[in-house]
C-alpha cells in the first residue's frame, strides 16, 4: 500500500504568511494610533483589533483540528478496508 502524500507548508509560504500578518497588524495598529479622534475611540477600536486578531487564530485551529480529524478518520478507514482485503479469499468456501 502507498503512502498518502501528506502536503506540507513549505519555509517560503510559511515565511510570506507570517510577514503579511505581521505588516497587516503593525499598519492597521498605525492607523488607529495615528487616527484624529479621541482616547475612548482608539482604544474602542484596539479593542476590536484585538478580537479579529485572536478570533482569526481560533478559527485556524478550528478547521486545522477539523481537517486532521477527517485526515485520521480517513487513515482508520483505510487501514479497515486493507485489512478486510487482505482477508478475503475469494476461492473459500463456506
Amino acid at each position: 500500500m502507498a503512502k498518502p502524500v501528506k502536503p506540507s507548508t513549505t519555509t517560503a509560504f510559511y515565511v510570506q504568511a507570517v510577514i503579511s500578518f505581521a505588516i497587516s497588524l503593525v499598519g492597521l495598529a498605525v492607523g488607529i494610533l495615528y487616527l484624529p479622534v479621541t482616547t475612548w475611540v482608539r482604544s474602542f477600536l484596539a479593542l476590536g483589533l484585538m478580537y479579529v486578531v485572536t478570533s482569526t487564530f481560533t478559527l485556524a485551529k478550528c478547521v486545522r483540528d477539523r481537517q486532521e480529524e477527517a485526515t485520521v478518520v480517513s487513515r482508520v478507514d483505510q487501514a479497515r478496508l486493507d485489512k478486510l482485503l487482505a482477508e478475503h479469499d475469494p476461492f473459500r468456501t463456506e
